[in-house]
């Protein structure tokens, strides 16, 4: 059995201004201009964080007049959290085995 782990959010994961953008959503759901203040990032950088943590569909967006608001979507890391406890378990029962050269 081939378990697999979501590459390509991984990749999307493995930003450092991404993951940390995810860890403020984690808390509350937050517009643009609150991650620009948490972040200290720009307004133009983070939008352009923002458009892949989207694509990829680890956020929601809300939109509440001229702001738009971000909301973690918590079952896309259950998903991925779920595949790395499948890999861990896979790891664990196969531990003796080794192949022969």
């Amino acid at each position: 059995m081939v378990i697999s782990v979501d590459t390509e959010l991984l990749r999307v994961l493995a930003d450092p201004l991404r993951l940390h953008i995810v860890t403020l959503l984690a808390r509350e759901t937050l517009c643009t201009t609150h991650l620009v203040e948490e972040t200290g990032a720009r307004q133009t950088n983070l939008s352009n964080h923002l458009k892949v943590l989207r694509e990829a569909g680890v956020v929601d967006t809300e939109p509440c007049g001229r702001f738009t608001y971000y909301r973690l979507r918590p079952e896309v890391l259950e998903s991925m959290s779920g595949q790395f406890a499948d890999l861990a378990a896979t790891a664990r029962a196969n531990a003796g085995v080794k192949r022969s050269c």
